[in-house]
């Protein structure tokens, strides 16, 4: 007899979203879907706000990642203004986006995806947890947890907040760095490069080695990718040229305010989060014997759209990562892999950035006049790439905006994922919590933000509200 599985809440992951599993009368798998089961307004209650209020607002749509959106806010605030920031407030910026970044890869590999590596995918969910993590492993978890505190009083330092920052304004940054406080946060960054190296090398020691079968099998499928590349190819996760790759690896570059001529967005009555894909590959296809369109951002995306990192310790990894995979690299466990990698960079990259003369600089802003314009801005997120797309009047008044996140561009492939892992692990009805717990990990492996995803209210989705009273039934129904 032909049953539903329903996995909900997905668990370890930022946002809410529950898995429809269909199995046939034989008890395999039909259809998997990744239902997102919260709905936010952000594109819709910016409109008629003064454009220089994003960069406040827009952090507001996720506490988790409030600097990408902070920073791409920003950007696309200079552009509609017309006006170019100060080299010292770009490298203040993209210092401030790598401090974000090392907090929240660290936050993912131990503490989100890590139970399931480190406690294993069968053990019961009571200790699969942040709280088993720190019994099996309290030395290491502790250590973490420093730098990650370590990390949110950097940007405490740098910016006065460290969620929900307002310190990138359009034009600029609003304060300089004074150089007492770049040589405190020098020593610190010393730390949080030891948790970097210490991390991908325990990683490739204890945990990668044990779960290599199942890297090599669980929610395989083949997609491009795209992510952010400097002029020279070299990765950049502030800002640069954006590179769409082919799945078999050529790839063409185009400047990111050129982004409607590359990404098209479809949309599923199913799913309260967009599907971009690839225009220029032809209609949105989620078939896994023949996608169409599919595209993926992120770690693993990054890792493959770059020629090479310019950083020491990160680009000695990236070429022992080729080496294994090769590239494009298109295991989907392997997310977890280049995150470790991009934890390294990062590390690098901050330090690398308070040793920059310039960082010090007291010319961090210019003056910004409001004027009738369109404006793009974009910037790497942890989880992928993120766009941001605003179009002003006359007064500087917002008329129109639209938001792709990185978790919205890996939409379609989560779900194509999910299926390919349903479909390999659940045979003739049979199944247990471990098995479920696996097919979520697939999920857990893109580090989706469905906060910051779920964004979109433009009457193509449908809205149902079911109002009930205190003992559960039901008293009305509202739909849009």
């Amino acid at each position: 007899m032909a049953k539903t599985l329903v996995i909900q809440p997905v668990t370890r992951i930022e946002g809410h979203a529950k898995i429809t599993i269909q199995l046939n009368d034989a008890g395999n798998v039909d259809l998997a879907r990744v239902n997102v089961i919260e709905l936010r307004g952000f594109e819709k209650f910016c409109l008629g706000r003064p454009v220089e209020d994003m960069p406040r607002i827009m952090p507001r749509i996720c506490g988790v990642c409030p600097w990408s959106h902070h920073l791409a806010s920003a950007k696309a605030c200079d552009a509609v203004f017309g006006v170019e920031p100060p080299p010292a407030a770009k490298k203040l910026r993209e210092l401030c986006n790598s401090v974000a970044f090392m907090e929240e890869h660290i936050l993912h590999f131990y503490f989100l995806a890590g139970a399931d590596f480190l406690l294993g995918p069968d053990a019961d969910y009571s200790i699969r947890n942040v709280v088993g993590i720190l019994k099996a492993a309290p030395e290491i978890a502790r250590r973490v947890v420093k730098v990650r505190h370590l990390a949110a009083h950097m940007l405490e330092i740098l910016a006065a907040k460290a969620i929900h920052p307002q310190a990138a304004v359009p034009g600029g940054f609003s304060k300089p760095l004074a150089p007492e406080n770049r040589d405190q946060l020098r020593k610190m960054a010393d730390e949080t490069l030891d948790l970097a190296k210490f991390s991908i090398a325990f990683a490739k020691e204890n945990v990668f080695p044990k779960y290599m079968e199942t890297v090599k099998s669980l929610g395989v499928i083949t997609t491009g990718f795209l992510g952010t590349v400097k002029d020279n190819g070299a990765l950049n996760l502030y800002d640069g040229k954006l590179r769409m790759m082919t799945p078999e690896g050529s790839f063409e570059d185009f400047p990111y305010d050129r982004y409607t001529d590359y990404i098209s967005e479809h949309i599923e009555s199913w799913s309260y989060l967009k599907f971009p894909y690839a225009k220029k590959w032809g209609s949105f296809s989620m078939d896994l014997a023949k996608p169409s369109g599919i595209y993926r951002t992120n770690t693993l995306a990054r890792m493959n759209v770059c020629d090479f990192i310019d950083t020491p310790l990160a680009q000695a990894e990236l070429e022992e990562f080729r080496q294994k995979f090769g590239r494009p690299a298109q295991l989907t466990l392997l997310y977890n892999w280049a995150r470790l990698i991009e934890l390294l960079y990062n590390a690098e990259n901050v330090i690398r950035l308070l040793e920059d003369p310039e960082i010090t600089s007291t010319e961090t802003r210019v003056k910004v006049t409001p004027r009738a314009a369109r404006g793009i801005g974009c910037t790497e997120a942890p989880r992928g790439t993120l766009i941001h797309d605003y179009t002003t009047d006359a007064d500087g008044m917002i008329t129109n905006a639209n938001l792709i996140v990185g978790t919205t561009h890996n939409n379609a492939p989560i779900n194509m994922s999910v299926t390919q892992a349903a479909k390999s692990l659940i045979h003739d009805g049979k199944y247990d919590q471990g098995v479920l717990n696996t097919v979520e990990m697939t999920i857990r492996a893109y580090d989706p933000c469905f906060s910051c995803a779920t964004h979109r209210l433009d009457g193509k989705v449908s809205v149902r509200l079911d109002i009930v009273d205190a003992e559960g039934t039901l008293l009305d129904t509202l739909t849009n």
